[in-house]
């Protein structure tokens, strides 16, 4: 199974929509080949080959592989000398207990002692630095991408994290074309735990409660099983009722959604979406037929005027029945289930689009026309279904295509690539001046 937050792409299906990623251009003897115009000297080519040379003698197993396609060529040294891309890394393992690790389990000192012994220059010592660091960083990264169980469902068994494979670590980190920024912005990490991770840190300098830090780091959980940027993925938050969506090391998009009320809570749940559906019809739940159309109907509304129609049963070829055929007092008393469902059209409360995802929560994402909901600070109002803000936005995005739904009804559309969507829920939040604060635990999971 390909990892959930690997940086290549998970499949054929997904390349068409998956930005290409290029290797660097390695020279016979290993070293980066400097573009055309590129400010590097002869002697820094040449210092390049020579570390590649030696790491090529001093590596072994997995590393050897990685490296191997590389041309042996170092990812921590360029004109060989380490980078700052280390230092970086120190500072994360300086501060290993922000991601709630132990800090002793890295050895720094000795991590440090290596590069020290590399500013010389030593072909040899800066390859052993290298091989270090390396080490070190795939250690460290699948210590913090380590799964924790937060009560996720994983409708899509294949999406359930695993801790990864110390050679798909360091194979994920070749991709990004610069390997520094990918070190830099903690890049298989989601962008959601790298913001908490500031937050925690900026909540430790100032002073954290233990309540407050126990609640923090329930949340810092659920954003560690949180696929990375790398991986093409959608991603909704039911705390701050947000959405996002990453491709190749971006955010491709973010917008407002409405989730589940305090009652009817959008679940913690991980599946892949596989279908549009084009102006959908809309199935009426039992309650609201019951609770709701049927006194409207005894009240003397038509089902004409509410744009639904009955229909015979659950099945496929389940026929139209006149609304004259229907026992509306038996409906309103609970005696009869009935089959209702909305019409295409401008008020269907699915809008122009909804996006399927196999799951046994009956939830999905779709469009609305209840657009000013999406305008309040607390969007918690849905029956647990995600509406979105801007649906034609994430189908051009999902469908690999212009959107254009046309007019037929119930339009099921496979999308070009198979995509992860991950609902989570992360109530803490804050930086800069604020510091750190938590919204409403509307759904009471930090309890």
């Amino acid at each position: 199974m390909t990892s959930a937050w690997a940086a290549a792409p998970r499949s054929a299906k997904a390349k068409a929509s998956t930005a290409k990623v290029t290797k660097p251009k390695v020279s016979k003897a290993g070293a980066q080949t400097p573009k055309a115009g590129s400010a590097r000297s002869a002697a820094d080519v040449a210092r390049d080959r020579a570390v590649a040379a030696a790491i090529r003698s001093a590596a072994g197993g997995w590393m050897a592989r990685v490296y191997a396609q590389r041309n042996y060529a170092p990812l921590w040294a360029g004109g060989g000398r380490i980078g700052p891309a280390a230092d970086t890394l120190i500072r994360y393992l300086v501060d290993a207990d922000l991601d709630n690790l132990d800090r002793s389990s890295y050895d720094v000192d000795k991590l440090r002692a290596r590069i020290d012994a590399a500013r010389a220059g030593d072909p040899a010592h800066v390859a052993a630095a290298e091989l270090a660091l390396s080490d070190i960083f795939v250690q460290f990264v699948r210590d913090q991408r380590k799964p924790r169980d937060v009560g996720m469902k994983w409708a899509d068994p294949a999406l359930k994290p695993k801790r990864p494979k110390p050679e798909a670590v360091l194979r994920a980190a070749t991709f990004p074309k610069s390997f520094a920024s990918y070190v830099k912005d903690m890049g298989w990490m989601s962008p959601r735990y790298v913001d908490l991770r500031e937050v925690s840190a900026q909540a430790r300098a100032s002073g954290i409660t233990p309540a407050a830090l126990t609640r923090l780091r329930r949340n810092l959980d659920r954003a560690r099983i949180l696929p990375g940027p790398w991986t093409r993925h959608v991603e909704v938050d039911a705390s701050s009722g947000r959405l996002w969506f990453y491709e190749a090391g971006t955010t491709k998009g973010t917008m407002r959604v409405v989730v589940g009320t305090r009652e009817t809570q959008t679940p913690m749940l991980a599946g892949t979406l596989q279908w549009a559906i084009l102006n959908p019809y809309w199935n009426v739940p039992d309650y609201l037929v019951r609770k709701n159309i049927a006194v409207k109907v005894l009240a003397g509304r038509t089902l004409a005027s509410l744009h639904m129609e009955a229909l015979s049963d659950w099945t496929a070829t389940a026929r139209p029945i006149p609304a004259s055929a229907i026992d509306w007092p038996a409906v309103a008393a609970g005696r009869r289930e009935l089959r209702l469902r909305e019409l295409p059209g401008p008020a269907n409360s699915m809008g122009k689009v909804k996006f399927l995802f196999p799951n046994d929560e009956g939830i999905y994402l779709h469009d609305t026309p209840n657009r000013p909901l999406l305008q309040k600070d607390d969007r918690h109002f849905s029956n647990g279904c995600i509406r979105l803000e801007d649906a034609p936005r994430l189908a051009r995005w999902l469908m690999g295509r212009p959107f254009n739904p046309g007019k037929k009804p119930e339009q099921a559309v496979p999308l070009t690539a198979p995509t992860p969507v991950y609902l989570t829920y992360l109530t803490a939040t804050g930086g800069g001046a604020r510091g750190l604060t938590f919204r409403d635990d509307v759904y009471g999971r930090d309890g």
